[in-house]
Order: C-alpha cells, then structure tokens, then sequence
C-alpha cells in the first residue's frame, strides 16, 4: 500500500511534534507499505527519510489557505496514493481519494480567534466558515477518525452524527528524545513556574498571570510558546507590563532546554478551558515536574489523580496550588 501524509505542519508545535514522531515511529515499525511525505520548502531539504520505503514531495501550500483548496487535491493526486493521511482537520474539499484524519480538538467551534486575523471580520467569518466546511469533510468523509483522547471522542460525538465505531482513540506519547535530555545547571536561579504551549484564548493564560501576580516578587513565570499574535498581544498587555522582568518568554527551545525547564520548576501550570489531549502535561509529568491543572474532563482521562486540579475560573484556588508548590519545591 502507498500511503501518504501531509506533513506540511512538521515544524510548528503540537501537531508538528505528533507528525514528526508518527513519521519516526512508522519507520521503525512499518516493514510492508510504502510512504510519500508531503511537506513545504522550509522542512523539505532537512527532512531525512527513514528507509527506502519513503519518498518527499515538495508542498509548499500554506495550509487554511484558498490555495491549499485550490493546488493539494492535485499534488495529492499525483501520488496516486491508496490511501492518505492528514494529521489535522484541513482536508482539501474536493480530495476524494481514501484517507484518514486525525482530530486533536473541536476548539475552533468553541472559540473565536477572529481578533488574530489582519483580515476585514466578514472575511474572517467567511474563512471560519471554510474551516468548518474542511471539518465536515474530514469527519464525513474519511476512512476513520483517529481521536487523541476520549474526550476529543465524545466532542465529536456530541456535536456531529458521526458513528462512534468510525472513530479510534489513540493518546499521544512523549517523545522519546525529550526523556533522554540530561538535566543541568538551572537556566533560571529563582523559582519558577512554567507553561508550555500557545497562547490561544482557550488557553486561559489571563488567569494564570493573574494567579501569579499574587505570590511573592522573588519568583518568575516561564512561558514557552511560538511568538504568533497572541504572544505578542499577551506580551503588550498592561498585566505583563506591570509584571516587568517576572514573567520570561521563551519562543524557541531545545529539546534539551525543554527538558531542563521542566525538571527544574516549582511546577507546570496549565489553566486551559478546553483541551483535546494536553501533551506538554505529560511531559512534565515523565521528567518529575508538578503539574497543576485546570480541573476539565480531558486532564482527568490523562493524568488521573496526579496533578493539583483547580477551577479554571478560580484564579485564588489556583494561587493556593501555586503557593503550596512553591513551598514544596523550597523545603
């Protein structure tokens, strides 16, 4: 079987992070298909191939785009594959070829990210509108689902008429090359907390910088997430101004500095509304970092009784675990 999976998201965060290890894993487990990888220019000379069973193609097609509508039906295609897999919602409407889609959340019918776009709001209403019509066709069209979570599961569920036994539920693992990171000498002398993710509403990064105004001026808040505009927004508010050098942002780092982030914190703080999995949690977890996490169903089916759970719309219950880890971490 020829088999192929756009992995134009390769570099980005989250989801690049489950592509590169499905692609690294399916190499090393996969004796019998072949593979073509679609992937864009920035990704594409740099990407090693694991076997002579896998090709790349170049596809360099910004994805959520009119072009992506209008060029990946075609490179797809081309392939002639038997059967594709896209590791996101973005399925090209008018691919009618087999694949599979894997969903990692429903945020999008949730929340409104309009305020990022420099586009006019009614063109942004239209382009939300083609997200949700790519959604459709990812989940009405496609071979199976593969949910991350079971949650993600019952989101879809609820809201679509999709058949339960059309969806397979497959968590997430950690990267086997964060586990492997050596701690050494702290980046960061104070005490800390940390995140680790975007900065999408969703998010609920307001409450935990508020949260963590209240604790004492000796400690820091590391966020480590891509520099999108909500980045940038959360950077420019007058909360964070008036933090100053409290609060450290961290755009890139290594797996290596990564792993040294999480080992040597008061704890990992993750105050989300909604989430389909929440990997950076378990990876904190696996490295003997606290976790402190918002009390939503999806940490629960991950993480059991583990972390310090707390109201996501209660910034003072959030303090307490704050403090109380703060104070574990010094003893």
């Amino acid at each position: 079987m020829k088999i192929g999976i756009d992995a134009r998201l390769i570099n980005e965060t989250g989801v690049g992070r489950y592509i590169r290890n499905l692609i690294t894993e399916l190499g090393k487990i996969d004796r019998t298909n072949s593979y073509v990888v679609f992937l864009r220019k920035a990704a594409y000379s740099g990407f090693e191939l694991p076997n002579a069973r896998w090709e790349k193609r170049l596809a360099d097609v910004p994805w959520h785009s009119v072009a992506e509508q209008l060029f990946m039906t075609a490179i797809f295609n081309r392939a002639h594959l038997d059967l594709l897999h896209v590791p996101y919602f973005n399925v090209p409407l008018f691919y009618f070829g087999k694949f599979v889609v894997t969903i990692h959340d429903l945020t999008i019918l949730h929340f409104d990210t309009g305020k990022a776009t420099t586009l006019p709001y009614l063109f942004y209403k239209i382009r939300r509108w083609g997200y949700y019509l790519s959604l459709m066709k990812a989940l009405f069209w496609a071979e199976k689902i593969v949910a991350v979570s079971a949650e993600t599961k019952k989101e879809i569920t609820d809201h679509f008429d999709v058949l339960p036994h059309d969806i397979v539920v497959t968590h997430e693992g950690i990267d086997a090359t964060l586990l492997q990171t050596k701690s050494s000498r702290r980046q960061i002398d104070e005490p800390y907390f940390l995140y680790v993710g975007n900065a999408y509403p969703h998010k609920n990064l307001e409450a935990l910088i508020g949260a963590f105004r209240d604790l004492g001026a000796e400690t820091k808040l590391v966020l480590v997430g891509k520099d999108d505009y909500f980045y940038k927004h959360l950077r420019q508010s007058d909360r964070v101004k008036a933090l100053k050098d409290r609060i450290i942002f961290k755009t890139t780092v290594s797996d290596a500095e990564l792993g040294n982030l999480y080992r040597n914190a008061a704890a990992c703080v993750f105050p989300s509304l909604m989430e389909g999995f929440g990997l950076p949690a378990l990876e904190a977890l696996a490295l003997g970092c606290p976790v402190i996490a918002s009390d939503i169903p999806v940490f629960h089916e991950l993480l059991a009784d583990l972390p310090l759970y707390f109201d996501p719309h209660d910034g003072d219950a959030l303090t307490k675990h704050m403090h109380r880890a703060l104070f574990t971490s010094v003893r």
